[in-house]
């Protein structure tokens, strides 16, 4: 309902609409609405229910504000306000109960803000001064800003080796430190960890663009995506692990292809199984983060991983980040790293087990929750150059063309290891 963007067209809709239960609420009302310039005419009486029915045959006003005092349970009422509402309508909820819990499930689900009865002027006219502000401020999609969408895929060599918490980080930089509208989608459908990262409920958007691909449209983002903060909306899934994963990917490029719409940045938490099964989820991508540890299967598997994106994804960035780097505790050296790879590292995280705690312990971004941490200035330094490797060419051929173990003799060292002996790669 409050979307991330202004859709076409909302000139032609009315600035306000409430739908107000009981004659009290609305004689402190309509004075407000007189003074903001707006017709008195447009304050109903009816609850949740009234407005359901009236907004299901017109169009949606610009802002709404319903009276959920006779709803028995508001989150489902509002899932079924949020069918018949255009994307866009900012949505200003009122009630009688005084309940935490109740009032971040509302904020999740689309809701603006949530007023107690008994209202007030002054409580009114903050919030619909607040609604109007939001409605007035610039979107991703207006003719008049003309701007870049920049779309980021993270994969990991590796389970383990931090993907999701790069993702997850890169996408609240966005959204908070950059103020850019930023959409996180973990396609990790069974174990993703995105939505649990911020410590928020999943929902099953996720799972319902699956099924029915074809239902995806602006509208479907704006409900079925959570909230995290005022810039940053998730689409997460905990799929039933009894349930396989029956799609071609169309549901998947439909939504980036939204979220190109609706937001200038996306973040795809992208397993390495998904990359394998469905290449075209690649095919509008702009920078692909290679999380690599310094293990000899990592090493493989960069290789392996960074050839596939030249072939498949040639108009990709790709940038090579070394995660959980524990200085000269490692299976493998930096510099046998690099040489395997034929490239350099270009970001290297540095382990910090208590940072990851204190993120989890918290429910923050790793960045969110460690401000001051070694690890967040490198995460930093990663989104910055984010900005700017879109304009950058995919790829380089070099001069003088190596196979693509280089001087790194995998068989040799895995022979060594399961001997017992410490793995050492010769450099040229």
């Amino acid at each position: 309902m409050n979307a991330p963007w202004k859709p076409s067209g909302s000139g032609n809709r009315d600035p306000f609409a409430a739908f107000i239960c009981d004659e009290a609420a609305l004689d402190v009302l309509r004075p407000v609405v007189i003074e903001m310039g707006w017709a008195p005419e447009k304050c109903n009486k009816g609850g949740l229910r009234n407005a359901v029915q009236s907004l299901s045959v017109s169009a949606s006003p610009n802002i709404l504000m319903v009276d959920l005092s006779e709803s028995g349970d508001p989150l489902n009422d509002i899932n079924a306000l949020a069918e018949v509402c255009e994307p866009g309508t900012v949505v200003i909820a009122i009630g009688q109960v005084n309940d935490v819990r109740l009032y971040r499930d509302l904020i999740a689900s689309g809701i603006h803000d949530y007023l107690l009865k008994p209202l007030s002027g002054g409580q009114l006219r903050d919030a619909l001064t607040n609604a109007q502000a939001v409605f007035a401020a610039p979107r991703s999609n207006d003719p008049e800003a003309i701007k870049r969408h920049v779309t980021t895929a993270v994969v990991g060599t590796r389970g383990g080796v931090g993907a999701s918490m790069l993702a997850t980080s890169l996408a609240w930089l966005f959204s908070d430190d950059h103020k850019l509208p930023t959409a996180l989608l973990d396609l990790d459908v069974h174990f993703g960890t995105g939505a649990l990262a911020l410590d928020l409920e999943p929902g099953r958007g996720l799972t319902d663009a699956i099924d029915n691909p074809s239902r995806i449209d602006g509208l479907f983002i704006e409900r079925a995506m959570i909230r995290a903060n005022d810039n940053l909306s998730i689409l997460s899934a905990e799929a039933p692990i009894n349930s396989p994963l029956m799609t071609d990917g169309a549901a998947f490029v439909q939504l980036e292809e939204e979220f190109r719409q609706a937001f200038e940045m996306t973040v795809i938490d992208l397993p390495r199984n998904m990359l394998i099964n469905f290449p075209h989820l690649l095919t509008e991508v702009n920078v692909v983060i290679v999380a690599v540890e310094m293990t000899l299967a990592s090493a493989r598997d960069t290789i392996r991983i960074l050839s596939w994106l030249k072939t498949n994804a040639p108009h990709a960035v790709p940038i090579v980040v070394a995660n959980k780097v524990q200085g000269n505790v490692a299976e493998i050296s930096k510099a046998d790293f690099e040489a395997s790879i034929e490239r350099k590292i270009d970001f290297s995280v540095p382990y910090d087990m208590k940072a990851a705690a204190n993120a989890a312990k918290l429910g923050q971004t790793f960045v969110d929750a460690n401000g001051a941490s070694k690890a967040t200035g490198v995460i930093k330094q990663l989104a910055k150059r984010i900005f700017g490797a879109s304009e950058e060419e995919a790829s380089e051929e070099t001069p003088d063309k190596k196979s693509l173990l280089g001087g790194f003799d995998l068989k040799s060292l895995l022979a060594k290891k399961g001997e017992g002996a410490r793995a050492t790669a010769p450099v040229e």
